[in-house]
């Protein structure tokens, strides 16, 4: 079984109970960077850190799939997530209204159900 690494509480309650999930209290930031140790760690990326069309700055909301075994270190995983992090760190911070979050909780979970739809298929 695979791993989904969270910062939704969305995303969380919606699939908890069908996959393992992990779920931390973070932001965006914070997911890319426990991922990036996870891939350091022989994980290998199965959706890309920085889907769908929204900038990093727009939101603090990510869903990432990883395997749950840990391998042989994959280059590809471990270029695609220190990109993502160098990426992510290019963006100043922003302050958003609870009614937006909410918005970007359903946006990514959005994106992270086609992700596995698409993956498990």
């Amino acid at each position: 079984m695979d791993i989904l690494i969270t910062n939704n509480p969305r995303v969380k309650a919606e699939f908890e109970s069908t996959i393992e999930v992990e779920f931390l209290e973070t932001d965006l930031l914070g997911v890319l960077t426990y991922v990036r140790d996870l891939v350091h760690k022989g994980h290998r990326l199965l959706t890309h850190p920085l889907s769908g069309s929204i900038k990093p700055n727009e939101t603090i909301y990510k869903s990432v799939l990883i395997t749950s075994s840990a391998g042989t270190l994959d280059i590809q995983s471990v270029n695609i997530i220190g990109e993502s992090i160098l990426t992510a760190q290019k963006f100043p911070k922003r302050q958003f209204t609870d009614e937006y979050l909410s918005d970007m909780q359903t946006v990514d979970l959005s994106l992270i159900k086609s992700a596995l739809s698409n993956h498990t298929s």
